[in-house]
This record gives structure tokens, sequence and C-alpha cells, in this order.
């Protein structure tokens, strides 16, 4: 009966251990449904989570990315270009529009409102068809494009992302063209901005045309229902929709110094009925907020370590080496600063004496695989110990007055005898 009392009591602590282990994984782990995700911190491109970052999907409108990083990059905002005909008949019954029309003319700037908030495919068409002459030339640049930015797993064939099985990327890749496209500040305006109005123009009177952004994480709702996505620290970037490629968003935050970005994609509706690619979006900036910090880790003139110096006066021999620029460092709050060592680089003739102020060589400090260095110099002066040159040369003197004097000593006793 004992026995059997014993053995239960041990059973109940093992479930015990084991569930506090399980409640210690699944910690720090996000919560997440979507198929293929990729969530990065900017500044230091450290990853924070990630699933099936390579597997090719679907992109849908994050296509226009893309887009409007070309657009950027080889047009000025203020230059005007018209509608073809072409560029909005090919877009498919049931494709978001801008409600342009052939032969309107509008700029740069109005285009890429129209393309990036509402997701206007048309839009998508002119720039274009003004940037490459043809939507398929302009594909061809954007996968050279894409190339260059190192996406190894990507394909476009039009500027949009109305669907085609032979358009595709990955949730890493699109974080590369966001990463490029988030530099340029007019990109990041655009993308952050929740309505547009498009002009009146000589083909479209009316002053109605209002462009919304589809990225529900920037429109503030004051509403407590389970659908308000509303996230106030994002500020951009896109959405994207086909029946192939399920609820996309790429999509950025902003807060404490630290902006992280986002890849959802493939993401269907939760068991509540709920957007997938703005739940998951909202539970990954939690997540990285709540488990990531930017901290010092050395001020400036901060003690880095205290060595002994060859050579020196036994007063000055302990050197304080100090930081020579303040370091700041992105880490895991799990990581405690204070206790990292350096890995400390001495300059050659690391050796007395040295001035104070000094550089002596460099301390490198590895934070969850991102390393940080600075110079370090000398906290104080460290003097020449003269003590070993004194000894030598008082040895010297002693062998010389021992051999002057026994030669002597030994003629003396010989002229006795």
């Amino acid at each position: 009966m004992k026995q059997s009392k014993k053995i239960s009591i041990i059973l109940i602590l093992i479930l015990i251990i084991n569930s506090i282990f399980c409640l210690n994984v699944f910690a720090v782990e996000p919560n997440v449904n979507a198929g293929a995700i990729y969530s990065v911190e900017l500044s230091t491109g450290k990853v924070i989570y990630e699933r099936n970052a390579h597997e090719k999907k679907f992109p849908a409108s994050t296509t226009k990315v893309m887009t409007a990083l070309l657009t950027l990059e080889n047009c000025q905002l203020t230059d005007t270009a018209t509608a073809s005909y072409n560029a909005i008949s090919i877009i498919p019954s049931g494709y978001s529009t801008a409600k342009i029309q052939v032969g309107e003319t509008l700029t740069i700037e109005d285009l890429l409102y129209a393309l990036m908030l509402p997701s206007a495919n048309e839009a998508a068409n002119i720039l274009a068809e003004h940037i490459a002459g043809s939507v398929s030339s302009f594909a061809t640049m954007m996968n050279t494009r894409a190339e260059e930015l190192g996406c190894e797993n990507t394909h476009f064939v039009n500027p949009n992302g109305i669907h085609n099985d032979d358009h595709y990327t990955t949730a890493y890749d699109l974080y590369l063209i966001t990463r490029e496209a988030m530099k340029n500040e007019a990109f990041r305006k655009i993308v952050s901005t929740t309505t547009y109005t498009l002009p009146s123009t000589e083909k479209y009177e009316d002053n109605d045309r209002i462009c919304k952004n589809t990225n529900q994480l920037i429109h503030p709702d004051k509403s407590s229902k389970p659908s308000n996505y509303y996230y106030k620290y994002c500020i951009g970037v896109k959405t994207g929709y086909t029946t192939q490629a399920q609820n996309c968003l790429v999509s950025v935050a902003s807060k404490d110094g630290l902006e992280f970005l986002n890849v959802v994609l493939d993401g269907g509706s939760t068991e509540d009925g709920l957007n997938v690619r703005f739940t998951d979006s909202i539970e990954l900036f939690n997540f990285a907020y709540d488990n990531y910090s930017m901290d010092i880790l050395k001020a400036e003139n901060d003690i880095v370590k205290t060595v002994e110096v060859k050579g020196a006066t036994k007063k000055t021999a302990n050197l304080e080496l100090l930081s020579k620029n303040a370091l700041t460092a992105f880490h895991n709050h799990e990581i405690d600063l204070k206790t990292l060592e350096p890995e400390i680089t001495f300059i050659e003739n690391f050796k007395a004496p040295i001035k104070k102020g000094t550089v002596v060589g460099t301390a490198k400090y590895t934070v969850d695989d991102l390393v940080y260095e600075t110079e370090i110099v000398a906290g104080s002066d460290v003097e020449k110990s003269y003590l070993g040159v004194i000894l030598i040369v008082a040895g010297i003197a002693v062998l010389m007055v021992a051999f002057v004097i026994s030669p002597k000593k030994k003629k003396k006793k010989y002229k006795r005898r």
C-alpha cells in the first residue's frame, strides 16, 4: 500500500513538471495560423519567427510592393501617366479598381495612392506601361530587381498580383522587397495613409474617388467587436487576396525605436471567422514587443574589463579598458546584457607605457547571434617599469666588480707564499 502511494506521488510530480515545461515551450512561440510567415526586426535583420518562409506562395496584391518600389526608383512623383485602353480592359471582373478612365491623366503620386490604398489593379498596369512600355516588359524589370535584392524563389508575370499559376514568391522574398521599399520616405508616407482622394480630371469630373486603405491595422476603430483589427503602432504596408492566394498581408509596426516587419501569406479564417492575416500580424507584433527590446549594452566610457599591463609599474599595472563608443543591443529579454563577457583584441605591442585615452584594441560582444563591436581606450596612464633594467644593470655591475676584485685577491696570496 505504501509503495503504491509513493508511485502515485511520483506520477503526480512528473505530470506537474511536464505541464510547467509545456507551458514554457508554448510561451516562446506566437499563436499564429497562416501557411507562411516571416517576422523580422528591420534594423538588425534579426528573425523573430518564421514558418515555411521559403515555400512558394501566390502573393496576390502584395505584389504591388514591388510595383511601387520600381515606380519610385524610375519616376518623379510629379510626373504624369495616361491610362490606355489595354491597362483598363485587361482587369478581370471582380478585381478592385479606382474607377480610372481610359485616356485619363494622373500624376505618379496619385497612381501610387490608388495602387497601394484601395489596391487598384488598373493603376498597376498604367504605371507598368508608363515605365516599361508594356505589362510584360515591366514584369521582366520586376524579376530582374527581385534577383538583385536576393530573391531566389520569386517570379512575377504582372504588376498587380492578378492570379497566374506562374506568378509566385515567398514570405522571405517579400520581406527582402519590402525592406528595400521601406527605405524610401515617399513609400512610407503612402502606405501609412488611411484615405486619399483622387483629383477630378477631364475624364472624371466628380471628386468622389476616395481611396481607402485596405489594411485595417491602420484604421482607428473605437468598437470592441472582435473584428476590430486596429493596431496603433502599424505604419503600413499592403494587403492581398485571391481565392488561390487566400488572405495575405505585409505589415510594419514602429514602437520604442524598433520596427518589426511581418509577412503573412496563405491565411484563411479563424474558428471565430476572423481574418488570419490581421490576427496573425497583431499576434506577431505583440510577441515581438513583449519579448524583445533594444537596450544599452555599454555606455560611452563604461568599463569593459580590467587587465594587467606587462612592463608597467606596480602602481599603474592594473588598467581599466573603457568603451570608446556607446553600444546598444537588440536582444531577447531572457538575455541579461550585464552578464555578457566581451572578446578583447589588443593592438600590437600592447605594453607600457600607455597614455590615458589611447585606443588599445577592440571589444566584441555577441548577443543572440548578433555582433556588436567598439574600440576600447586606456582609462588611465600606464607608466613603464624600469625595475628590470635596474636589476640587469646592478647584476652587470656586481659581476664586473667580482671580476675585478677576484684576480687581485689571488695575486696577493701568491706574493705571501
